[in-house]
């Protein structure tokens, strides 16, 4: 109706009245017409003359667009088709808050500014996270998010009891005086914001990721049985005499893949089992549609919040040593060059002789040390190595891409209080898994793509080009040369230039820039291939317990290979189902990054908190026109404001990336090594504030 009446008003060549719109149309759309007409003209796309006309908007002055605010006061706002965001000064947001849908009036196009004329739609999500207190006899939610300004009353009867201090989840119900004045109720009471937790609750609720299971789902439960029954084992092939074992981290409860390795005619029998998690989460049920609403576990810190419930996360579903699990293996025969030859997929029986961690296997296959308990394995375990090898090497020659940044490991006591931060350890055996199951997710879905099926795809499109020209310009800043081709970028190009600047002292850096430079990989129903894999066929098919996507390749191997229900009604059904899965995954995936990032982040500053006054050295990793990051060696970021720069008046030179004294002409740019000390911390923001500490001061820890 939208499209059909803006073709009507902009096929003209001048202005035209309601009855002339109104007399192209069919009986049963003119009703719809007068609330047609006022969507268009809040989205810009018509407007009324002074004769009451109706016509095409032409004003390049004014647009419509997304709020996206700074807890300082002012705000940006983004343009579908421009590159470019609009600046908005904390005096020119007229009552907008983060995430509305404004219309601004352009004032200053080459610097990009503008003035919020209209709330279009306010977009204020109704559920939020903030601390209650209590003030001339109201109550009131601080928001956590402070980008978003606006005040909270809870009504007394809608308090459920809550004290102040207490983190609470609220319900935005309506706004009071059609301003930024807005009531609510508690839905629930996460904790006091000093207990134990609390904390990682608090940031798991603003992503809507919940620690708790409904009602409904802790009853289905009741059903789910303890061990596998001898009547589940029928038509599966049995797997349990074969030697077969799992490797994971020391504190991991919920195991879904383990691993299988023999040689035959010089060639390699890969098995890659993973816990038959679709045979008990089905779906229509609870349990299946909140593992659907969740889309997957959140790790956050010391803290696991499941995609499904204990009871099936680290039991019957969790390959546990010594037990009979229900699984889905996949075979491969991979020859002395890493290629796949064919692969097997069925259902099947194991049984785990033994949980390992990957320090003990680092230990056997990095050292030659061969810890108590592993002796029986240990040769296995090396020839294991030896493929993952060969499977490397072979994604190295067709592309495949390894950035190799680091990651943070925060470690906590008793009562979750970060006491050290530590750069995440990836050995040799983190290596060997990692390549087994891309090996394995790869094997399936080039079966099922085969097939001509609907199917769930893990997808990576081709990075944009300017983009990597505009890193390319960078490191040229910084000194470094780098020849590319990019007038045909392929996952070569990116791990040519990931190469030139290995041996870079700012190399940890620029491989993450480049990563950020990159589009995000995401589940989709159409397969368009895996850029930074150089996969042309990939999925995710080995962590069903840990997410959705791959439990749902599950379900369509069951579907098509297993109980052979390829029919149009199944086909079509899958069709149009697929798609919303796959954009939800995504949806959910991003949340659970971000929220990981901002539980890091907060726990990082936790930690700071004990180190106030303390001296490190660092090296700057962003710079920016009011300060500059700097990281420490283990991964903790901090800020440097332009302000506490006190030794001359310093300006931001966007030309060179750089922050330079305007007297001295010292320069500070990324990859610069400074000494900083911990001047400030807001734990609950997740923000340290360093200064310069003194030339000569050199005391200070090497964190």
């Amino acid at each position: 109706m939208e499209e059909k009446v803006y073709n009507i008003i902009t096929g003209q060549n001048k202005a035209i009245t309601y009855e002339e719109i109104m007399g192209q149309l069919e009986a049963d759309e003119k009703e719809k017409l007068t609330p047609t007409l006022i969507k268009l003209a809040n989205d810009l796309k018509i407007r009324v003359t002074n004769k009451g006309k109706y016509e095409k908007f032409n004003d390049s002055s004014q647009k419509i667009g997304t709020l996206v605010m700074n807890p300082k006061g002012f705000g940006f706002v983004m343009i579908d088709g421009e590159e470019d965001d609009y600046y908005v000064s904390k005096n020119n947001i007229n009552g907008a808050i983060n995430g509305d849908t404004v219309i601004i009036t352009v004032i200053n196009e080459e610097k990009k500014e503008a003035v919020i004329r209209k709330i279009n739609q306010r977009n204020l999500d109704d559920l939020l996270v903030g601390e209650f207190y209590i003030k001339d006899g109201k109550n009131f939610i601080d928001l956590d998010d402070d980008k978003i300004n606006i005040i909270v009353e809870i009504p007394e009867d809608k308090t459920k009891g809550a004290v102040t201090g207490h983190k609470v989840v609220v319900k935005i119900n309506n706004n009071l005086d059609k301003t930024n004045y807005y009531q609510g109720e508690i839905m629930r009471i996460l904790g006091h914001k000093d207990d134990p937790g609390v904390d990682i609750l608090s940031i798991a609720a603003k992503y809507k990721i919940n620690d708790v299971f409904a009602p409904e789902v802790i009853k289905e439960l009741e059903d789910i049985p303890r061990e596998v029954k001898p009547e589940e084992m029928k038509d599966r092939k049995d797997l349990r005499e074969e030697m077969i074992f799992t490797i994971d981290g020391d504190d991991t409860k919920d195991i879904d893949d383990a691993i299988s390795l023999k040689k035959e005619n010089g060639h390699y029998i890969l098995g890659v089992h993973i816990a038959d998690v679709s045979y008990y989460v089905k779906e229509n049920t609870a349990i299946g549609d909140e593992a659907y609403n969740r889309g997957t576990s959140s790790y956050l810190a010391d803290t696991v919040i499941p995609m499904l419930p204990h009871e099936l996360s680290n039991g019957i579903c969790s390959l546990n040593p010594n037990v009979d699990r229900l699984a889905i293996s996949c075979m491969m025969e991979i020859d002395e060059k890493g290629n796949t030859l064919n692969s097997e997929i069925f259902e099947s029986v194991i049984r785990s002789r033994k949980q390992m961690t990957y320090k003990n296997v680092n230990q056997i296959i990095e050292k030659n040390i061969i810890p108590e308990g592993y002796e029986a394995f240990a040769d296995t375990l090396k020839e294991m190595h030896e493929l993952a090898k060969i499977i490397r090497k072979n994604k190295i020659v067709r592309g495949y891409i390894d950035f190799d940044t680091d990651e943070p490991k925060i470690i906590v006591d008793d009562h979750g209080k970060a006491i050290d931060v530590k750069k995440r350890e990836r050995g040799e055996g983190e290596k060997l898994i990692e390549d087994f199951m891309i090996c394995a997710n790869e094997a399936v879905a080039t079966t099922i793509t085969y097939m001509e099926l609907p199917f769930i795809y893990r997808v990576h499109g081709m990075p944009d080009e300017d983009k990597i020209k505009e890193f390319l310009n960078f490191t040229g800043i910084l000194g470094h040369k780098v020849n590319a081709n990019l007038r045909n970028i392929t996952p070569k190009t990116i791990q040519n230039i990931l190469d030139q600047l290995r041996d870079k002292k700012e190399y940890p850096i620029l491989s993450t820039m480049l990563l950020r430079s990159m589009k995000k990989a995401i589940y989709d129903s159409t397969n368009i291939g895996h850029f930074g894999l150089a996969s042309k066929c990939y999925t995710h098919f080995t962590s069903p317990i840990r997410r959705f996507p791959d439990l749902t390749v599950h379900r369509l191997l069951r579907t098509y290979l297993f109980k052979h229900q390829i029919n149009n009604e199944t086909i079509n059904y899958f069709t149009s189902k697929l798609p919303q899965i796959a954009l939800k995954s995504s949806e959910r995936e991003r949340a659970a990054v971000e929220c990981e990032r901002d539980v890091t982040d907060m726990k990082m500053a936790e930690y700071m908190l004990d180190h106030i006054g303390e001296t490190f050295e660092g090296m700057i990793n962003t710079v920016t026109n009011y300060g500059m990051y700097v990281e420490l060696p283990n991964l903790v970021e901090g800020m440097v404001r332009i302000d506490d720069l006190d030794d001359d008046y310093y300006f931001y030179q966007e030309a060179t990336y750089s922050l330079i004294g305007k007297r001295t002409k010292k320069k500070y740019m990324v990859g610069d090594k400074v000494t900083v000390t911990v001047e400030s911390v807001i734990k609950d923001k997740g923000l340290i504030n360093f200064v310069l500490a003194p030339k000569g001061d050199e005391n200070g820890n090497n964190k």
